[in-house]
Protein backbone atom coordinates (compact mmCIF):
# COMPACT_ATOMS: atom_id res chain seq x y z
CA UNK A 1 0.00 0.00 0.00
CA UNK A 2 1.33 3.42 -0.84
CA UNK A 3 1.85 6.10 1.77
CA UNK A 4 -0.98 8.20 0.20
CA UNK A 5 -3.39 5.28 0.62
CA UNK A 6 -2.20 4.70 4.19
CA UNK A 7 -2.70 8.36 5.01
CA UNK A 8 -6.19 8.35 3.43
CA UNK A 9 -7.18 5.26 5.42
CA UNK A 10 -5.84 6.76 8.66
CA UNK A 11 -7.64 10.04 7.97
CA UNK A 12 -10.90 8.18 7.33
CA UNK A 13 -10.50 6.20 10.56
CA UNK A 14 -9.70 9.35 12.53
CA UNK A 15 -12.67 11.19 11.04
CA UNK A 16 -15.01 8.28 11.82
CA UNK A 17 -13.69 8.11 15.39
CA UNK A 18 -14.17 11.87 15.93
CA UNK A 19 -17.69 11.68 14.49
CA UNK A 20 -18.57 8.76 16.79
CA UNK A 21 -17.25 10.62 19.85
CA UNK A 22 -19.22 13.72 18.84
CA UNK A 23 -22.44 11.70 18.48
CA UNK A 24 -21.90 9.95 21.82
CA UNK A 25 -21.17 13.18 23.69
CA UNK A 26 -23.91 15.32 22.18
CA UNK A 27 -26.64 13.14 20.67
CA UNK A 28 -26.95 9.67 22.12
CA UNK A 29 -25.40 7.23 24.54
CA UNK A 30 -25.64 3.62 25.62
CA UNK A 31 -25.70 2.65 29.28
CA UNK A 32 -25.72 -0.69 31.09
CA UNK A 33 -28.12 -0.88 34.02
CA UNK A 34 -27.29 -2.15 37.48
CA UNK A 35 -29.81 -3.27 40.05
CA UNK A 36 -33.47 -4.25 40.16
CA UNK A 37 -35.10 -0.86 40.82
CA UNK A 38 -36.77 -0.73 37.40
CA UNK A 39 -38.08 -4.31 37.22
CA UNK A 40 -40.05 -5.48 35.31
CA UNK A 41 -39.57 -2.74 32.64
CA UNK A 42 -35.75 -2.79 32.74
CA UNK A 43 -33.82 -5.75 34.10
CA UNK A 44 -30.38 -5.76 35.68
CA UNK A 45 -27.66 -5.71 33.02
CA UNK A 46 -29.86 -4.29 30.25
CA UNK A 47 -28.23 -2.15 27.58
CA UNK A 48 -30.25 1.04 27.09
CA UNK A 49 -30.15 3.57 24.27
CA UNK A 50 -30.32 7.13 25.63
CA UNK A 51 -31.43 10.05 23.48
CA UNK A 52 -29.45 13.02 24.83
CA UNK A 53 -31.39 15.46 22.64
CA UNK A 54 -34.90 14.42 23.75
CA UNK A 55 -35.42 17.44 25.99
CA UNK A 56 -32.81 19.91 24.80
CA UNK A 57 -29.14 20.54 24.20
CA UNK A 58 -26.79 20.12 27.12
CA UNK A 59 -23.06 20.02 26.37
CA UNK A 60 -21.01 17.28 28.04
CA UNK A 61 -19.69 18.21 31.48
CA UNK A 62 -22.14 21.11 31.69
CA UNK A 63 -24.63 21.46 34.52
CA UNK A 64 -27.21 23.36 32.47
CA UNK A 65 -29.09 23.04 29.22
CA UNK A 66 -28.13 25.68 26.64
CA UNK A 67 -31.47 25.16 24.89
CA UNK A 68 -34.51 23.23 26.02
CA UNK A 69 -37.38 22.24 23.70
CA UNK A 70 -39.29 19.71 25.82
CA UNK A 71 -39.83 18.50 29.37
CA UNK A 72 -40.18 14.92 30.52
CA UNK A 73 -43.72 13.64 30.78
CA UNK A 74 -45.10 11.36 33.44
CA UNK A 75 -44.20 7.82 32.50
CA UNK A 76 -41.01 8.67 30.57
CA UNK A 77 -37.94 6.60 31.41
CA UNK A 78 -35.16 9.10 31.99
CA UNK A 79 -31.47 8.99 32.81
CA UNK A 80 -30.23 11.67 35.18
CA UNK A 81 -27.66 12.64 37.79
CA UNK A 82 -29.00 12.11 41.31
CA UNK A 83 -28.30 14.70 44.00
CA UNK A 84 -25.50 12.34 45.11
CA UNK A 85 -23.73 12.45 41.75
CA UNK A 86 -24.76 8.99 40.58
CA UNK A 87 -26.38 8.18 37.24
CA UNK A 88 -29.88 6.76 37.64
CA UNK A 89 -32.59 5.37 35.38
CA UNK A 90 -36.06 6.05 36.74
CA UNK A 91 -39.57 6.84 35.58
CA UNK A 92 -40.70 10.45 35.66
CA UNK A 93 -43.73 10.62 37.95
CA UNK A 94 -44.34 14.38 37.91
CA UNK A 95 -42.82 17.60 36.60
CA UNK A 96 -43.22 20.82 38.53
CA UNK A 97 -43.33 24.35 37.13
CA UNK A 98 -40.21 25.24 39.11
CA UNK A 99 -38.03 23.05 36.86
CA UNK A 100 -37.88 19.91 38.95
CA UNK A 101 -39.27 16.40 38.61
CA UNK A 102 -40.15 13.46 40.85
CA UNK A 103 -38.49 10.18 39.83
CA UNK A 104 -39.70 6.73 40.85
CA UNK A 105 -38.36 3.25 40.28
CA UNK A 106 -40.87 0.69 39.04
CA UNK A 107 -39.83 -1.78 41.76
CA UNK A 108 -40.53 0.35 44.83
CA UNK A 109 -39.00 -1.96 47.50
CA UNK A 110 -35.68 -2.09 45.61
CA UNK A 111 -35.59 1.52 44.43
CA UNK A 112 -33.59 4.45 45.78
CA UNK A 113 -35.46 7.34 44.18
CA UNK A 114 -37.16 10.69 44.85
CA UNK A 115 -38.95 9.19 47.84
CA UNK A 116 -35.49 9.15 49.44
CA UNK A 117 -33.74 12.21 47.97
CA UNK A 118 -36.62 14.44 46.91
CA UNK A 119 -37.27 16.31 43.70
CA UNK A 120 -34.50 16.52 41.09
CA UNK A 121 -33.64 19.55 38.96
CA UNK A 122 -34.51 19.10 35.28
CA UNK A 123 -31.00 20.31 34.38
CA UNK A 124 -29.72 17.02 35.88
CA UNK A 125 -31.36 15.02 33.07
CA UNK A 126 -28.90 13.30 30.72
CA UNK A 127 -31.56 12.00 28.34
CA UNK A 128 -34.56 9.82 27.66
CA UNK A 129 -34.40 6.05 27.33
CA UNK A 130 -35.54 4.92 23.89
CA UNK A 131 -36.65 1.42 23.01
CA UNK A 132 -35.15 -0.19 19.95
Amino acid sequence: MSSKKNRAVLNAILLAFCFAVFLKCFCFDFIMTEGDSMLPAVSNGSLLFVNRLAFGFRPPFSKRYLARWAQPKSGDLIVFWTPFGEVAVKRCAAVLNDGSFFALGDNAPASFDSRSYGYVNIDNIIGKVCRF
